[in-house]
């Protein structure tokens, strides 16, 4: 190797070096998705993406073609973070207990509402990015709005019902389009905490109303009675609550969510 070639400047390892086509296009994403949980969709911006990444705004068009279409990936990857906090609270309420399916079914869909609460009241820049931006329901079965699990939010909600249906505690009649009216009551009290007149109460309100409202909605639905939910040794199960750590970085409490 020549000593011209070490010494070159233009050889320098400089930041927009270390991006090639394949990784870039997460980069800016994985910046975006911060800009997301720092300001809401307001925030994604692609010259902001392209500072922190430490490429030039040109470099991003090979990968979005304007701000709507990075705007609109970061959007399916905050539904894929939300689908993780929705799937953990999920698996909550079902480890380490021993019940009847009929039971299980109806804890499991109760920690979707719960989950996606949690979400929302944690990661309220990622919430609003995620459910906000003007799209249609083709993300919610779209492949990278899917979290760890393989799911999207949309999905798990759609197959806590199915369960349901299958176990014998939903009828039949209600289930087309259950997932809207589920999905409905629990945005519209995230949406009330956050930004409408309920955000002046204190944190604690939405932990208490959250399994409340979840159970409305699960009666709501015409569940057909199969007992309390049991948990170990045939006691009840304990319902998720919002108190619980949500996965993921970045998460915050819900005073700093400005939440009461």
């Amino acid at each position: 190797m020549s000593s011209s070639a070490v010494s070159d400047p233009d050889r320098s390892s400089a930041p927009r070096a270390t991006y090639h086509h394949g990784d870039l296009r997460r980069a800016l994403l994985e910046a975006s998705l911060e800009l997301a949980r720092e300001g809401g969709p307001d925030a994604v911006v692609l010259r902001e993406a392209t500072r922190r990444v430490g490429v030039s705004a040109n470099a991003a068009y090979r990968h979005f073609a304007d701000r709507d279409a990075l705007l609109s990936a970061t959007a399916s990857l905050a539904q894929a973070r939300g689908a993780d906090v929705i799937s953990a609270t999920m698996a909550d309420v079902s480890r380490g207990t021993t019940h009847d399916a009929r039971s299980l079914a109806r804890a499991r869909f109760r920690a979707v509402g719960v989950g996606y609460l949690r979400f929302a009241m944690n990661e309220p820049g990622l919430f609003r990015t995620a459910f906000a931006v003007p799209t249609d329901l083709r993300r919610s079965a779209a492949p990278e709005a899917a979290g760890e699990c393989g799911r999207t939010p949309f999905q798990l909600l759609s197959d806590t019902l199915d369960e349901m249906l299958e176990a014998g505690v939903l009828p039949a009649s209600e289930r087309p389009g259950a997932e809207l009216l589920a999905w409905s009551a629990v945005h519209g009290l995230a949406m009330l905490a956050l930004e409408g007149p309920l955000r002046e109460l204190p944190p604690t309100f939405v932990d208490e109303l959250a399994p409340r409202l979840v159970r409305m909605v699960d009666l709501g639905l015409g569940v057909l009675s199969g007992g309390d939910e049991p948990g170990p040794e045939g006691g009840p199960v304990t319902q998720p609550s919002l108190d619980a750590t949500a996965p993921g970085p970045g998460e915050r409490t819900h005073r700093e969510a400005g939440v009461g």
